[in-house]
């Protein structure tokens, strides 16, 4: 029986220790996939909080997006102010009825706004034609020449303050992603920002002029014939100054220099008109 017991001893030992090779097998492959699933949840949070450190969470909304219709916008009022006051203190300085000077203020309006809207639309136009032929231009020398393009690219990184090889190697990866877009921004300079939008621009100059030269045309139909120029010249002056105020605040520069650079023009073609007008008017 004793003899018995010792031959099943070392049988019951080697069973046991293969069950714990088993177990311990088990647990390793367990803790070793947990562990890659912890490293993965790591690496994960990791990229996730660089993508956050690199797009901040705010938005960056530059002035420079308004360059477009603040220009227009701008020029419009302006010229509304100026031209219409100018033509009422001109014409009040020379006539004898209110009613001569309203009709040469509502005129004005009229063909001042169509004036503008059809000159922005030219000029914008023209401008945009330009910009179309550069980058076709641009696009074909892209197919027909891309070695000389992506040196051409690198060659500007470099004027910039890039060394030679860390620009090639960003014109590289910008040509890859998309070279047209590169070529446009950098070389040609052109962006959404700065691109030419003639409708944006005619509408935004004619509706611009139209509200300008209502305020000295509403105060010339308040006022007596003899107060016209005076009552319309310190109205107008006043409306420009808040202009300026207005569009130096939207642009987000400093207020004072352009109230008085639009303020001093206004005042001197306004005086001038005033001057000729009467000289004219006593003439005839």
């Amino acid at each position: 029986m004793n003899g018995n017991l010792r031959d099943r001893s070392p049988k019951g030992s080697d069973g046991d220790r293969r069950a714990v090779l088993i177990w311990i097998n088990l647990l390793q492959t367990v803790l070793t996939k947990v562990f890659r699933k912890c490293r993965q949840v790591v690496e994960w949070t990791l990229l996730k909080c660089l993508e956050i450190n690199m797009h901040p969470l705010h938005r960056e909304g530059h002035l420079i997006e308004r360059i477009g219709w603040l220009r227009a916008a701008v020029l419009g009022a302006n010229d509304g102010i100026i031209s219409t006051s100018s033509l009422l203190v001109g014409v009040a300085a020379a006539s004898t009825s209110t009613n001569e000077v309203i009709v040469a203020g509502v005129a004005g309006l009229v063909a001042g706004a169509t004036a503008m809207a059809a000159g922005e639309y030219v000029s914008v136009s023209s401008q945009a034609d330009t910009e179309a032929a550069d980058l076709a231009k641009e696009r074909r020398e892209l197919v027909e020449q891309p070695d000389a393009e992506l040196h051409e690219l690198t060659n500007i990184y470099v004027q910039r303050g890039l060394d030679f090889l860390l620009a090639r190697q960003v014109a590289g990866a910008l040509t890859a992603k998309d070279a047209f877009a590169s070529h446009a921004r950098d070389e040609l300079g052109l962006s959404a920002h700065v691109v030419a939008r003639p409708i944006q621009a005619a509408l935004t100059s004619a509706v611009t002029f139209a509200l300008g030269a209502a305020i000295p045309l509403l105060i010339a139909i308040a006022s007596p014939l003899v107060r016209i120029p005076w009552l319309v010249s310190g109205g107008s002056l006043v409306a420009l100054a808040i202009l300026g105020a207005a569009g130096a605040q939207t642009g987000g520069a400093g207020i004072l220099r352009p109230m008085l650079r639009v303020t001093f023009w206004g005042a001197i073609a306004m005086g001038t008109t005033a001057v000729i007008g009467r000289l004219v008017g006593h003439s005839l």
